[in-house]
């Protein structure tokens, strides 16, 4: 035997982290999950300890984590969680705006049956779920999934990796909005016309329903 932990032993070749993937999406749900609320320090060591991995994928994952608006780098501060504020928010949802529709239109002339039918899933755990106790976690992950999906099935990169930043802010802005019954009720009955319109394979149709379902989360913000 080695000797070696088994992080140590998925460091190699090239340097790259095999565990890199994974480290980064463990620490991105604490911080949309509010576990790492705006402002927590994303200390490296601390992190690392937590996780029960070696430094080099959490230091990539808090860079990854810069990258994505999710943290801020402060000279002689290290990276903290970013904290979202009230005309930052005005902007993303802007931008959002414009590019979901875009996505939704473009995928709506790409997706499968097969993959309709994956949207339709997420559709029915997030109806599920509105009778079950509130759990913000995993009704931003819910989301998250079918923004993804629709972002991911428009087959632009370019157009995803913008939307993924985006939208990551949206939820870091008020990740608490998912506690409302309202709004999980409200924003469930949005994504079932962007289905709607996605099944009807009009692009039109798919994005004025995206930009509505954006649109509605601005208002849902402000009033919260």
């Amino acid at each position: 035997m080695s000797g070696q932990r088994p992080e140590a032993e998925a460091e190699r070749g090239d340097g790259t982290s095999l565990l890199g993937p994974s480290v980064h999406r463990r620490i991105r749900q604490l911080v949309l999950s509010g576990e790492l609320a705006p402002g927590s320090r994303l200390s490296v060591p601390a992190l690392a300890t937590r996780l029960g991995v070696s430094r080099s994928p959490v230091r990539e994952a808090v860079q990854q984590l810069i990258y994505e608006g999710l943290a801020v780098s402060t000279p002689h501060a290290g990276a903290k969680v970013a904290a979202v504020d009230d005309e930052r928010i005005r902007e993303v949802l802007a931008v959002r705006a414009v590019l979901d529709g875009l996505a939704a239109a473009t995928a709506a002339t790409r997706l499968t049956e097969a993959d309709l039918d994956k949207l339709a899933a997420v559709i029915a755990a997030q109806e599920t779920n509105l009778d079950d106790a509130t759990d913000a976690a995993r009704d931003a992950q819910l989301d998250l999934e079918f923004h993804s999906f629709i972002r991911d099935a428009a087959g632009n990169r370019c157009l995803a990796d913008e939307l993924a930043r985006l939208e990551a802010q949206a939820h870091l802005y008020r990740g608490d909005l998912w506690c409302s019954a309202r709004n999980r009720r409200v924003a469930l009955r949005e994504h079932r016309r962007i289905l709607e319109a996605l099944e009807s394979g009009h692009p039109e149709s798919a994005r004025i329903a995206a930009e509505a379902h954006v649109h509605g989360l601005m208002t849902r913000l402000t009033r919260h």
